[in-house]
């Protein structure tokens, strides 16, 4: 057990050893100490970085002014506006999707304005034809505020997402009027949003240069929407600071994003656990776990190693839901293939109970029902899951937080982050940057005609042009 030291959060990781689920399948002390002097070495030169000015996302914890300027921006803009559309995809919703469903009402949108505090809260990230229609058609455009979210403007869906939604925008309020229902949160400097941005002028907001986009939560791309949901960000931001100084400890043992980046690293490394399932017992924090994939997903499955030799490396996130995935997903976990470690996430105390109501007499097996509280079968679901996979020899830690609050998300992001570099350090891979991404951008820019790809769209149409042995036609 990880002791709560500086911060609220709580590592026990006693069902990954040996000693719980056998040799074949835990690991030993022995095996995580021997990776201590890679740990310390590596942290001194994470922390050798920041201070030398790289590693900016370390910074964002701090960046109370930003967070001041970001609710005075809220406080204004909720009074005019009745619904918030956010148009980004990858880090730049994903973040915020996480951030409101686990702070806000969950069922916000349809609350009276005066109780949900703020606008009502919408997301164009996947281009589905359907999904935009249906929300544009949803939505009040002569009271939305459009927020696009793209450092580059170079995205595809989310420039798709906001030229529908501009010319949308523009034929219910008129060009001159749209310019100031747009906020665009984008690079500073240069991009084709900000250039966009530029000519339009709409209000900006900036993606921190130097910070990739799937650590960006923490800035105004993630802030912004927080703040307009009522999410007090300041205690987000004090959260994600005091698991850094948590973490300034070098020690692996003590230090929570470290031990878990170890334990990943070996169980996959030694034990052949290609999966890592995060599962935490409360709906509001499951968009963590969504988020929570794509940074492990990009960060770290890369083809090649930081000195360039193929190493195909890489831990498969896999998300799941307590207890609604003990009915789906629990039976592989303990009986198919042992490729797994499963992160549970326990809450010590639900914001709100539900105490059950007493079954009829007559039905004597539901008895034990009676007056318990929904919040405590919850957790005591948590606790019998890690019973049973560690009976099944199962490798499985728990991660508990105390209550579900912005503090506790804070936390929560930053663990993950630092989790993810430390990993990135222990594959031998650069966790920044996203090459196999990129590919398939390249290839949807050709496709779609874009200028400079007309060589790789000729590529692309050859090789799928003609008939195949291997296509069943309608």
């Amino acid at each position: 057990m990880v002791p709560n030291s500086g911060s609220r959060l709580s590592i026990d990781y006693r069902n990954v050893m040996a000693e719980a689920i056998g040799p074949e399948h835990g690991l030993t002390a022995a095996e995580i100490d021997a990776l201590a002097p890679k740990v310390t070495t590596e942290h001194d030169r994470i922390w050798a970085e920041h201070a030398a000015g790289e590693q900016k996302w370390f910074d964002l914890p701090d960046n109370t002014a930003l967070a001041d300027e970001i609710v005075a921006y809220a406080q204004e803009v909720s009074e005019t506006y009745d619904d918030y559309l956010l148009v980004g995809i990858g880090g730049s919703s994903l973040g915020a999707i996480a951030t409101i469903q686990a702070l806000a009402h969950p069922h916000r949108n349809l609350l009276p304005k005066e109780k949900r505090g703020g606008p009502r809260f919408f997301v164009l990230d996947n281009p589905d034809p359907e999904k935009v229609k249906a929300t544009l058609e949803t939505v009040d455009l002569s009271r939305t505020l459009v927020n696009v979210v793209t450092k580059s403007g170079q995205t595809a869906e989310t420039m798709a997402n906001f030229l529908v939604t501009l010319e949308a925008l523009e034929a219910a309020v008129g060009k001159d009027q749209a310019r100031k229902q747009v906020l665009a949160t984008t690079d500073p400097e240069s991009g084709l949003l900000r250039q966009l941005a530029d000519e339009e002028g709409y209000r900006t907001f900036q993606v921190p240069p130097g910070v990739d986009g799937r650590q960006t939560v923490l800035s105004a791309v993630g802030l912004i929407p927080a703040a307009l949901a009522g999410v007090d960000i300041h205690q987000l931001l004090a959260g994600a600071a005091a698991l850094r100084d948590r973490c300034k400890n070098p020690d692996l043992r003590q230090n929570p994003a470290y031990l878990l980046a170890a334990i990943d690293y070996l169980a996959t490394t030694t034990r052949a656990k290609s999966m890592l399932v995060t599962m935490p017992y409360a709906d509001a924090l499951y968009g963590i776990s969504d988020w929570f994939r794509q940074l492990w997903a990009e960060s770290l499955g890369k083809r090649l190693s930081t000195a360039g030799k193929e190493v195909f490396a890489g831990q498969t996130p896999i998300k799941a839901l307590g207890a609604i995935d003990q009915h789906s997903q629990i039976q592989l976990y303990t009986e198919g293939p042992n490729d797994k470690v499963i992160s549970l996430i326990r809450v010590g105390a639900y914001r709100d109970e539900v105490t059950i109501a007493a079954p009829p007499v007559s039905i004597e097996e539901l008895a034990y029902l009676k007056r318990a509280e929904l919040g405590q079968l919850l957790d005591r679901e948590a606790l019998a899951t890690a019973w049973a996979l560690t009976q099944a020899q199962r490798p499985n830690y728990t991660i508990t937080t105390p209550v579900i609050d912005a503090f506790a998300v804070g936390e929560f992001f930053f663990l993950y982050e630092l989790q993810t570099v430390m990993g990135g350090a222990l594959f031998d891979v650069n966790p920044f940057g996203q090459p196999g991404v990129e590919a398939g951008k390249n290839a949807t820019y050709a496709l779609m005609g874009r200028a400079g790809y007309e060589g790789l769209r000729d590529e692309l149409l050859t090789g799928s042009a003609g008939a195949s042995p291997y296509v069943i036609e309608a």
